[in-house]
C-alpha cells in the first residue's frame, strides 16, 4: 500500500508528522503532567512571568483539543501542499514560521493594548499593587493566559491560498455550490476580526492571533511578489 504520506511536499509532511507527535501527551500522559508540558511550551504574554524564550515556536506545535488539531491539520494539508509546490521548500517553511510568530505578534499587541489600559503599564510592576482591584485582576489574568496551535500560521496558508489562486472554487459547508478563494477569505477574516472585537463571553479563540497570521501572510507574498499560475494569478 503506498503510504498516506507519498505525495505530500516535504515540509508540509514533517510539519503534520511533528503536530502529531506533538499532541501524543494530550492522550498518553497524565493530566499533571500534560500541564506541566502546556505551561513550559504555550505561548504567555511577554511581560509574563510565565514567558519562555523557546514559545514562540513552541506554541505552534500545541493543541488545546482534538478538533483544534484536527481542523488546522486539515487546513495545512488541504492548502500547504499547493503553497509549498508553489513557493518551494525553503521559502514555505519560512513563510510558515513568520505566520507563526506573526500570530503570537497579534495576540501580544491586543493584550498589550488592554494591559496598559487597566494598569498605565505593559508589564507587572510593584506600582500595579496599588492600583484598582480591577487593574490587579486584569493583570493577573493577562499574566496567567497562554495560547496554543498552528492556528497563525494557518491563515498566512489560507491568505497565501486566496491571493495565489483567488478563482480557485472551494466546496464550503452547508453552501451547496462552489465558492471561489477570493470571496470565501476575506469573509473569513471579516467573520475573525468581528468574533476579535466582540469579545463574546464564552469564547476562549485568540482571534488576534488569526488576524496576525493573515496579516504577515499578505505582507510576505506582496513583498515576495509570488504570483499563482495561470488563470489562477493574483
Amino acid at each position: 500500500m503506498q503510504s498516506p504520506f507519498a505525495n505530500i511536499p516535504p515540509v508540509v509532511k514533517n510539519l503534520l508528522i511533528i503536530n502529531i507527535i506533538c499532541f501524543l501527551p494530550y492522550w498518553l500522559f497524565n493530566p499533571a503532567l500534560v500541564n506541566t508540558i502546556y505551561n513550559l511550551g504555550s505561548a504567555h504574554y511577554f511581560g509574563s512571568p510565565l514567558f519562555k524564550k523557546w514559545q514562540p515556536i513552541t506554541y505552534m506545535f500545541l493543541h488545546g483539543d482534538e478538533w483544534h488539531i484536527i481542523f488546522n491539520m486539515f487546513a495545512l494539508y488541504s492548502f500547504g501542499n499547493i503553497i509549498e509546490y508553489n513557493m518551494g521548500s525553503k521559502r514555505f517553511i519560512m513563510f510558515y514560521f513568520i505566520c507563526g510568530i506573526g500570530g503570537l505578534l497579534g495576540q501580544w499587541l491586543v493584550q498589550a493594548i488592554e494591559f496598559y489600559h487597566y494598569t498605565g503599564a505593559f508589564i507587572t510592576t510593584d506600582s500595579l499593587a496599588v492600583q484598582s482591584l480591577e487593574a490587579l485582576q486584569k493583570a493577573t489574568d493577562i499574566n496567567k493566559s497562554s495560547m496554543v496551535g498552528a492556528s497563525g500560521a494557518i491563515f498566512g496558508v489560507l491568505v497565501a491560498f486566496g491571493m495565489l489562486y483567488p478563482n480557485a472554487e472551494l466546496m464550503i459547508m452547508f453552501i451547496p455550490v462552489p465558492v471561489k478563494a477570493k470571496y470565501i477569505i476575506p469573509v473569513y477574516i471579516i467573520i475573525e476580526l468581528t468574533l476579535g472585537v466582540g469579545q463574546f463571553n464564552g469564547d476562549n479563540v485568540a482571534h488576534f492571533a488569526h488576524l496576525g497570521g493573515a496579516v504577515l501572510g499578505f505582507i510576505l507574498i506582496k513583498l515576495w511578489r509570488l504570483q499563482g499560475p495561470g488563470n489562477y494569478g493574483y
